[in-house]
């Protein structure tokens, strides 16, 4: 088996080692300025599975970027293509969870995102927040009476709704997602 690995340097919208065709794709977006991150990147080209790693600030300016970067990449490893919808909707929704809930929207905090995928098996992504943590017992059900006129409160059900599972962890500073092949 034959790996390669990549260290991908993030520089607004861009990556600087990608392929042309994926750099004409991102290149509709204005560079915006915004601290530089490092991503790390493997692509095992026998197995065509993805290994992404990059840890963002407590921004939503930075989930829409590596939302945007890890779908992109998702759809060229065709990553669960089927199912890609609902993947990032619910990966919007975690990563919002830990910007929102956990880092208390603090830019001094930071995010981790792990995404793995194997087309032959499915997707997997780990999001870490260096918050308090909570406990998922004590969030309530959106689908009760009293919280049915509620304007929040529904990520948690959702990701579970879109997802084939979803685990909570280090008391509630990590989430897992799985989206399995079907």
């Amino acid at each position: 088996m034959m790996g390669v690995s990549l260290l991908c340097l993030r520089t607004g919208y861009g990556m600087s080692e990608m392929s042309s065709e994926t750099k004409h794709k991102k290149s509709v977006h204005p560079p915006k300025a915004r601290p530089r991150h490092l991503a790390k990147l493997h692509v095992d080209k026998d197995l065509l599975a993805l290994r992404f790693y990059e840890v963002i600030p407590s921004t939503f300016e930075a989930l829409d970027e590596v939302v945007d970067t890890l779908m992109l990449l998702a759809r060229e490893m065709k990553c669960n293509s089927a199912d890609l919808d609902e993947i990032e909707l619910a990966m919007r929704e975690a990563l919002a969870n830990a910007i929102i809930h956990g880092n208390r929207q603090d830019p001094s905090k930071r995010v981790a995102v792990r995404a793995y995928c194997q087309p032959d098996r499915g997707l997997l992504m780990v999001i870490d927040d260096e918050g308090s943590g909570f406990n998922p017992a004590r969030v309530p059900n959106p689908t009760g009476a009293e919280c049915l006129l509620e304007t929040h409160g529904r990520g948690l059900f959702m990701m579970r709704r879109l997802m084939d599972r979803v685990r909570i962890s280090r008391k509630g500073r990590r989430i897992t997602l799985v989206k399995r092949l079907k």
